[in-house]
């Protein structure tokens, strides 16, 4: 038998972001109990008035819970109560300071008046035309995004992106997904295929919809792009199709074929992935990579500006310039750069790839030639600049992106005005981004891709410079010698020892300060006790460094005690005691924490794996404000899930970064992830500082396990059947 509760929510203690279980006080009406619940809640705010269905139960270690089964949201009836709805930030325009001059002036009629006589609310001290017109815009909205969240959660799905969907479709919204609710995985950030899917089966969409059939396997190949294949082999990804959609073969080869003849995938007969030696591309990507090997092709073959360099007068010149003695690999790597058209440069840290990168723009630039120099994140050109004397910029920038035309203005037409393109952390680059770079290379240019291909390749889909070196056509310049500088960092040292497959060298601890460290603990809660120790006051007190701008926790993983997620929560209580915090959804965000964008959002201008400061949350205009490197960007609430706390950030998201120091949790729960290249990456993101904390068995299965993850990809074939032989 289920039981009614009525209150007022009064703190959100846990809530997961996928599930959305949560865990809550709610102030009971009528007394001043709290009592905890328990349940599938979405989209609820501090102070709203609930009205829950559910059963009394007791936890063995939490005691009496009552746990929900359903619940509406009901509009607060006492002025308190009324003030701490509004100020919760839920209505555009009012923040805790308005509510309460609201709830003073109009008492527990304060919502009748915004809903029916906004223009009253002028009497109320501070309040404009302007002001009324975005209450009014807010609470209309409000009750739009109620009306379709009730619709969604009334199909037991999560309504979490009740905004975005009211943000896309407006009015229509619920029209929209009642007629096609595939049309959420597509046009929505966030909402993936398995979420409409639910939404289909509750509307009455059959299992053997062809509709349901090609949504599907559009999902089932951006997944794999996710995982950073750039095609699949035809036969098995009509099994992994088949496992998701549990709907006959037949099917999902129809609706294969339909999604050819609409040219939104490619299948490509091949001869050699899968037993029918045909690979399948979604378009999109299809056209990236066949255009990334054309345009590698063009710049190689075309002829290129007069290039008469003095090879000996201009080594001779660049190394006076830079007070050096080049290595004999330098040097042939310099050479190369006088005569060849596209050259690659790799190496691991210490091998001086900065140091030759300086002396070719030298070179280039006493000559009267243009260069231009990039580097996949604003922290890579950041570090190029400072490093090499001469400007950088993100490759996004530097191709100029137009948020009106939805695309970057430099290409084929428009090209870059330069004799020479560099570059850097090209290892990060993948296959889309390096398709719209090439497109804007001039023919008669020079092209010059520098990385370090034993880390891990690009968080997108393929892996372009490892594919351009492979395939043998490319000339590639692979330094090996470590500086005699750079041979006294046990970073490098590591790095390098890793690397080649052995165990780093971990001296015994004494006095004397070094770069490198390593703390054996087993225990997942020590570990994690140890990362804020160490962040909190270890590293800081040692070595002067600040917890948040200079200190980066890295884990291989998001989930467990010791995965990013978990650190990031608790690394948000220690080091940032802010007051100044907005929570919706389980998720609180504070003035001074340290966020990363996780998406690219060609608007605001702000990319993938951006790190950046919370400096503001402005509730009643329902904004947040975010410093990335001295570039302030806002956030209006609704965009909040393109952020993420970053105190602790994954592995993988940490390429292109360099950190002060680094702290990384090792232990073998994370056997999952546990990579040669993966470990190598997280050493070299270090500049002065790599702490590791965890097992040695941990340490040892990562050097050991050198098998990268395969990725699907033809870059390497293409090349080689287009290039000159």
């Amino acid at each position: 038998m289920l039981t009614e509760l009525q209150g007022q929510l009064e703190r959100i203690t846990y809530h997961n972001r996928d599930s959305h279980y949560t865990v809550a006080k709610l102030k009971v009406q009528g007394t001043r109990n709290l009592v905890t619940i328990v349940g599938n809640l979405v989209y609820v705010s501090l102070g709203e008035m609930l009205k829950l269905k559910g059963s009394w139960d007791v936890h063995p270690r939490y005691g009496e819970q009552f746990r929900v089964v359903s619940y509406e949201v009901v509009v607060p009836a006492t002025a308190k109560g009324i003030e701490r709805y509004l100020g919760s930030g839920l209505i555009k325009g009012i923040g805790p300071v308005m509510a309460k001059r609201l709830v003073q002036k109009f008492g527990d009629k304060t919502l009748d008046v915004i809903e029916n006589d906004a223009d009253r609310l002028r009497e109320a001290e501070g309040i404009g035309s302007k002001r009324i017109d975005m209450i009014r815009t807010a609470w209309a909205d409000q009750k739009e995004v109620r009306e379709v969240m009730l619709f969604l959660q009334g199909h037991e799905v999560s309504a979490a992106y009740a905004a975005r969907i009211y943000k896309q479709y407006g009015r229509n919204s619920i029209s929209v997904v009642k007629d096609n609710p595939y049309r959420l995985a597509e046009d929505i950030f966030g909402v993936g295929f398995l979420t409409a899917d639910k939404i289909a089966m509750k509307l009455g969409v059959p299992k053997d919809s062809l509709k349901r059939a090609a949504a599907g396997i559009l999902y089932v190949l951006n997944k794999l792009s996710d995982e950073g294949h750039v095609c699949f082999p035809y036969e098995p990804l009509l099994d992994e199709c088949g496992k998701i959609l549990e709907t006959e073969r037949d099917i999902i080869i129809e609706a294969c074929r339909r999604a050819v003849e609409e040219r939104k995938i490619i299948v490509e007969e091949t001869g050699e992935a899968g037993d029918t030696g045909r690979t399948v591309y979604l378009a999109g990507l299809h056209a990236a990579e066949t255009g990334v090997a054309e345009h590698i092709r063009t710049v190689f073959t075309a002829p290129g500006k007069d290039r008469l360099f003095d090879k000996d007068r201009s080594l001779e010149w660049v190394q006076k310039e830079l007070n050096i003695n080049l290595a004999d690999g330098q040097k042939s790597a310099i050479r190369m750069a006088m005569e060849k058209k596209v050259l690659v440069i790799t190496g691991g840290p210490g091998t001086g790839k900065t140091t030759l990168i300086r002396a070719i723009l030298k070179i280039y630039r006493r000559s009267g030639r243009n260069v231009l120099m990039a580097a996949p994140t604003g922290r890579a050109a950041k570090r190029m600049s400072e490093a090499t004397g001469f400007e950088a910029k993100t490759i996004h920038r530097l191709l100029e992106f137009s948020p009106k035309q939805g695309d970057f203005r430099k290409n084929e037409e428009y090209p870059l005005e330069t004799d020479l393109v560099v570059i850097d952390e090209a290892s990060m680059v993948d296959t889309i981004l390096m398709h719209s770079l090439l497109k804007a290379v001039p023919r008669d240019a020079v092209l010059v891709l520098v990385g370090d291909v034993d880390q891990l390749p690009s968080v997108g889909a393929g892996n372009v410079l490892k594919d351009i070196i492979d395939s043998g056509y490319i000339p590639t310049v692979r330094l090996n010698e470590i500086f005699r500088q750079a041979s006294q960092s046990l970073i490098i040292v590591n790095a390098h020892r890793i690397n080649n497959g052995e165990f780093p060298l971990l001296p015994p601890d004494r006095e004397e300060l070094r770069d490198f460290y390593f703390i054996q603990l087993e225990d997942p809660e020590e570990v994690c006790r140890m990362v804020l120790n160490m962040c909190k006051n270890r590293i800081p007190e040692k070595f002067g460094l600040n917890p948040v701008k200079d200190i980066q926790v890295l884990s291989p993983m998001h989930r467990g005690v010791a995965g990013a997620s978990n650190l990031n929560i608790e690394l948000q209580k220690f080091l940032n005691n802010s007051q100044d915090e907005f929570s919706r959804g389980g998720k609180t965000l504070k003035t001074g924490d340290k966020v990363m964008q996780i998406r690219n959002n060609y608007d605001k201008d702000v990319f993938n794996g951006d790190i950046g400061v919370i400096t503001s949350i402005d509730k009643e205009e329902q904004e947040l404000t975010v410093d990335y490197d001295g570039r302030r960007t806002a956030y209006d609430f609704s965009e909040l899930d393109e952020i993420v706390l970053a105190y602790a950030v994954s592995v993988h998201k940490s390429q292109g970064s360099e950190y002060p120091a680094v702290v990384l949790p090792l232990l073998t729960q994370h056997y999952m992830m546990l990579q040669r290249n993966l470990l190598y990456t997280a050493v070299t993101r270090g500049k002065k500082l790599v702490v590791i904390i965890g097992t040695k068995k941990a340490l040892a299965m990562s050097i050991k396990n050198n098998k990268q993850q395969m990725r699907y990809t033809r870059l390497k074939e293409r090349l080689r059947e287009i290039m000159p032989h």
